[in-house]
């Protein structure tokens, strides 16, 4: 069978290539799975992709199948609960994030109508696609998602710096930055 040719950062971890196979880089127009990935991506601040990915089934199970009006209501007794979660980061300044972040993404559908229709129109609708040779060309953040995470910022939203907006960007396919030789490139 032919191996196929994907970007260097995911070879040789099932879990990676899985994941840069079926997810990354396509585009995410649901507002639920929009949240999902600005949870797993605040969560991952200052961690490798690696471990949210190992933990994302504990995520899902602790943050209500990531429904931001549940999160959004979540109490005191919650946040504690989650801080005794081993299965997912414990980072209480993150856990009150996911909360404050349920919060302000309510309020931008409120808006604009929906959480995508917002975020999507960064980039007016349709995903930007770099044509990157190797993954050294492939940059941490970019001035569009440094306004990006000012605007969200100004929104409420918290742990959403320009690195964390990137990969959101290139997780739910606002971007396209597969290498040329990637079979998921979009040619």
């Amino acid at each position: 069978m032919e191996e196929k040719t994907r970007c260097k950062w995911c070879v040789g971890i099932d879990i990676y290539e899985k994941y840069h196979d079926e997810e990354w880089g396509v585009p995410v127009y649901e507002d639920q799975k929009l949240f999902e990935f600005l949870i797993l991506e605040t969560f991952q601040a200052g961690l490798s992709w690696i471990t949210i990915l190992k933990k994302r089934e504990n995520f899902q199970l602790a943050f209500d199948n990531f429904d931001y009006k549940k999160v959004s209501n979540y109490t005191e007794d919650k946040i504690q609960e989650l801080l005794q979660d081993a299965g997912i980061i414990r980072n209480q300044l993150k856990i009150r994030a996911a909360v404050s972040n349920a919060i302000a993404f309510m309020k931008v559908q409120e808006e604009f109508g929906s959480f995508s229709k917002y975020i999507w129109e960064f980039t007016e609708g349709k995903p930007i696609n770099n044509n990157r040779k190797t993954l050294k060309e492939v940059p941490a953040t970019t001035p569009l998602s440094d306004a990006i995470s000012k605007d969200l910022k100004k929104r409420g939203f918290k742990f959403v710096g320009s690195t964390v907006v990137y990969a959101h960007m290139q997780a739910t396919g606002m971007v396209d930055d597969h290498v040329e030789d990637c079979w998921k490139k979009a040619k």
